[in-house]
């Protein structure tokens, strides 16, 4: 007989930690909401928090690896002083003291002098409401962030459009939509929410069809993936517009309502005002009403525009923008037939995709039982939806036509009537905000003295462009000039280029926080490494100061004079704020902060407290009282006792002496320790009345004018027919007292139409695509992010090495095999890689991932580590400047609306390397590491 066996207790989940600290990740820029466990004081353990409104507990890899990042052996550790040459990476520890005494000695006499020889330039930082406060305190009028090489073409046109844009302006109705589509998309942004919203797709069984030229990710378990040519996004999407006006699928009754659709275009000919609306007596531009057949004001109660009508005046007959738009896209050079072959899918597929989106849209229609009332105020007594949403990225953005692209995607998208709808697209507030709700760009110089507002914005006209008295641009980056007039995120990129060249103007300091220009923030590695290495006639460096900040040893610390140590994400106070990238969704406000979970164990301070205590050290307007003594103790003290307008502040939560206010109220010391509490965030909901028709719900915009988002009521139409892009072209026609120079007229008139077109991306038309025949891609993993990922212990093993990709045609026709490298040229460079197969790939496109490749010496990495010695980057391909003309001009290699840097109209050639390298090429002498080497193996035990 068997004894029975004892009854064992298996503890199958052990305890971590001994404490639970929660915050906010930063590993990408989906700002999670994360639980870090700690054991003994230390970092043990990160997951997701299910409480957060952002991700819902989900967390990725590159969140998990988090306590790598913190753990980096690449971390700064003090203060560093270069001694030797620019790009050795030699330097020796200062005091912080010493430290900011140097900046100061460098920028104090400039203020006194000229602010604009103080060039200030962030990376991908989430602090930039502050970050630009702190370059209009000083004044100098060179400052913007990293959005003009990363996206600002998709911002841009989405907010000149409809008030805003994917990504941290909106998202879709992931619990309603039928047909979703994916543009341009890699998987490096915003992945959790994505990655949550698909989900909830594949489990109702919607469809979805990524449009890429590249299949992986998303596009990976995309229903249907269309292999599209890069770059002719626009002239597909405007395809799909031919055929949904061909058979009359357009959503009359939004178009009416909630667009410019009926505004009446002035059409009689050579006048200052062709193009334009037509406006009244109190200057609103004019519809015809249906009712009476006379113009009216676009936003009188009970007015219904008739867009069939025209208006005849003085013999002359004025057009509606509808009539405008089916006039054009009816044109047979948009027929699916015409683009078939440019864009590499078939007609048929064109016509059979413009189908499905207009049966989604029109015979699934949505209908939510919820009354609300629009800004006219008429009664509704139900929503109706359109089931279909999309999402974009860089894709689409980054081309020479890409703001134009990203305009006619969201023109598709309104013209189904599938924005702010049940099932469409959704804005998250403090979005949407049209395009004249914000500010303009300003550039008013006063030496000692402050900007005479914020530098950047969104111009109305050639009258707000950032030029001096004498038509030169004011800006050392070249914003919004005839070059790029709507360049409204700058254009960092350019910095370096422009002042090495001293056009428009030498600058004396460049200010960089967290953006690696000599390696793979810059379009051109090599000639950005040259630039700011090279010495003028007298033995100088051409930029004379270099002053950089950054938590780890990366590759633009070695070509730095001084380096100020930020802190990792787990050691400091970030504010996640409305006033900038906030982490709502479009249910809700919110917004949300990072705070110490540990304190440093190195000398470092968090970058935003350094700026805080520079400002007080020179002085600057609201950084010190009367009496010269500081305002804010440090950056905390910033987020909590700083206000932008009265009652509105970096915080929304938890405002006012009781804690109460919500959006509005007067400072609340305790405010974070209430974000503390409630794990690093707060949100509120809105409404039910409220939840969609966001820019014309009354409801809507009563709540948020009650949360700050807007001071006064703001509703607005969406704009199909932007009229400031006219304004432009009636100045390259002659007209206005503005005049653009000569070279520039016939590109601003070409490309600057206020309705959605296609053109050639530049690089096409520049160089003998017969000889590069080949277009070339990058993307960014979706488990790593900008450049910190290869560095980190454990996301090093998923991807140690990138490879070039090749299709299957470009691999059979040079006979590659696995293990073979390629030389690849380009007008700019030359590389040779290794090279691998991929079959999910248009066929005459090459791709790899961005940032694996490292500069040997740099992230603490060993000289033989795989980034350094066989990843490689497209960049030495790419320039920051077009292919000569013959002109005697150098053209910015930008879309010439935006300044958006153009990384993906790169035309290459490519052929089999007849000997195997010992390490990609170009290979770079090592530098010399502040940090020194981690060890060959990263382990901790807790």
């Amino acid at each position: 007989m068997m004894s029975k066996p004892e009854n064992i207790q298996i503890d199958t989940s052990p305890p971590v930690s001994d404490e639970v600290r929660k915050t906010t990740c930063y590993m990408c820029a989906c700002r999670c909401g994360i639980n870090v466990h700690m054991k003994d004081g230390k970092v043990a353990y990160i997951e997701g928090n299910r409480d957060h409104p952002v991700n819902k507990g989900v967390l990725c890899g590159k969140g998990s690896a988090g306590i790598m990042q913190h753990y980096a052996p690449s971390r700064l550790r003090a203060p560093l002083k270069r001694v030797g040459p620019r790009g050795s990476g030699e330097f020796e520890e200062i005091s912080w003291d010493e430290a900011l005494e140097m900046a100061v000695g460098w920028m104090g006499p400039l203020r006194n002098e000229d602010p604009s020889k103080l060039a200030f330039f962030t990376g991908r930082d989430q602090s930039q409401s502050f970050t630009s406060w702190f370059a209009q305190s000083y004044g100098t009028p060179n400052y913007a962030a990293h959005g003009g090489f990363c996206s600002v073409n998709m911002a841009a046109a989405g907010i000149y459009t409809m008030g805003g844009a994917f990504w941290e302006f909106g998202q879709p109705d992931w619990d309603r939509t039928k047909l979703f589509m994916l543009f341009g998309v890699a998987e490096d942004h915003d992945s959790n929410p994505i990655k949550i919203g698909l989900g909830k797709l594949k489990e109702r069984g919607a469809r979805v069809i990524g449009v890429n030229p590249i299949r992986s990710g998303y596009n990976a378990i995309a229903d249907e993936w269309v292999g599209i040519t890069p770059g002719t996004d626009g002239l597909f999407i405007l395809a799909l517009v031919h055929e949904l006006f061909r058979a009359g699928q357009v959503d009359l009754n939004y178009l009416s309502r909630y667009t410019n659709a009926g505004f009446i275009v002035n059409e009689e000919p050579n006048t200052a005002e062709t193009g334009l609306f037509l406006r009244g007596a109190t200057g609103k531009p004019q519809v015809i009403c249906r009712e009476t057949g006379k113009l009216a004001d676009y936003d009188t109660p009970g007015v219904m525009p008739d867009l069939a009508a025209t208006y005849r005046h003085a013999g002359q007959s004025h057009r509606p923008v509808f009539q405008l738009m089916a006039e054009r896209y009816l044109s047979d050079e948009y027929a699916p037939d015409a683009v078939a072959d440019r864009t590499g899918v078939s007609a048929d597929r064109i016509r059979s995709i413009a189908a499905e989106l207009a049966h989604v849209a029109f015979e699934e229609e949505i209908v939510l039982d919820q009354p609300w009332t629009d800004w006219k105020g008429e009664k509704h007594d139900k929503m109706i939806g359109r089931p279909v949403s999309f999402h974009a990225m860089r894709g689409i953005s980054a081309h020479s036509n890409g703001f134009q692209t990203c305009r006619a995607l969201h023109v598709l998208q309104i013209l189904l009537g599938s924005v702010e709808v049940p099932g469409g697209f959704r804005f998250k507030p403090p979005y949407p905000k049209p395009y004249d709700a914000h500010p303009t760009p300003h550039v008013g110089v006063t030496v000692g003295g402050p900007l005479d507002g914020p530098h950047l914005g969104f111009v109305r006209g050639p009258e707000h462009l950032a030029l001096k008295e004498d038509g030169s641009p004011a800006r050392i980056d070249k914003a919004f000039t005839w070059e790029n007039p709507m360049s409204s995120h700058g254009l960092m990129h350019m910095v370096i280029s422009n002042a090495h060249a001293g056009d428009p103007y030498k600058i004396d300091t460049l200010f960089l926080y967290m953006a690696n220009m000599a390696w793979n923030s810059s379009m051109n590695s090599s000639e950005v490494m040259r630039m700011l290495t090279d010495k003028d006639d007298n033995g100088d460096y051409v930029i004379p100061h270099i002053i950089y900040s950054d938590a780890y040893s990366s590759e633009m610390v070695a070509y730095a004079d001084l380096i100020l140590p930020d802190t990792t994400y787990l050691e400091r106070h970030d504010c996640i704020s409305l006033l900038d990238r906030p982490i709502c969704e479009a249910d809700g406000a919110a917004d949300a902060i990072r705070w110490p979970v540990v304190e440093p164990d190195r000398d470092v301070r968090g970058f935003q407290t350094v700026l805080i205590q520079l400002g007080v050290k020179m002085g600057l307007p609201g950084f010190v009282n009367e009496d010269g003594s500081a305002k804010y103790e440090d950056y905390a003290d910033y987020i909590v006792n700083h206000e932008r307008r009265p009652g509105v502040g970096p915080l929304a939560g938890w405002r006012g002496e009781d804690g109460n206010g919500k959006g509005r109220g007067e400072p609340n010391p305790a405010q974070l320790d209430k974000y503390i509490e409630n794990g690093g965030f707060w949100v509120n909901h809105v409404p039910e009345n409220a939840s969609f028709y966001k820019p014309w719900n009354k409801h809507y915009q009563e709540w948020a004018v009650k949360r700050g988002i807007f001071d006064v009521e703001s509703p607005y139409v969406f704009s199909l027919y932007v009229e400031p892009m006219r304004k432009f072209q009636l100045a390259a026609e002659g007209f206005g007292d503005r005049q653009p120079p000569d070279n520039l007229r016939e590109q601003i008139g070409q490309t600057m139409d206020p309705l959605p077109i296609w053109y050639e991306p530049f690089e096409n038309s520049n160089v003998d695509t017969d000889e590069y025949p080949i277009h070339a891609l990058t993307q960014r993993p979706m488990h790593m992010y900008h450049s910190w990922g290869t560095q980190n212990a454990w996301l090093r093993q998923i991807t140690g090495k990138n490879y070039l990709y090749l299709p299957t045609k470009i691999w059979e026709e040079h006979g590659f095999k696995d293990g073979d490298f390629a030389t690849v040229s380009s007008v700019h460079g030359q590389i040779t890689v290794p090279v691998a197969h991929h079959a999910g790939l248009n066929g005459d496109t090459i791709w790899t991932w961005n940032a694996i490749g490292k500069r040997k010496g740099a992230w603490a990495l060993d000289e033989d580590a795989p980034e350094a010695k066989d990843g490689f980057l497209l960049n030495h391909l790419i320039s920051e400047l077009q292919p000569p003309k013959g002109d005697g001009l150098r053209w910015s290699n930008s879309d010439p609306i935006t300044g958006q840097a153009a990384w993906f109209d790169l035309r290459v050639k490519i052929e089999k390397a007849e000997t195997k390298p010992a390490e990609s090429q170009p290979a770079y002498p090592p530098i010399k590491s502040p940090v020194g080497k981690g060890p060959k193996t990263v382990a901790r035990k807790i």
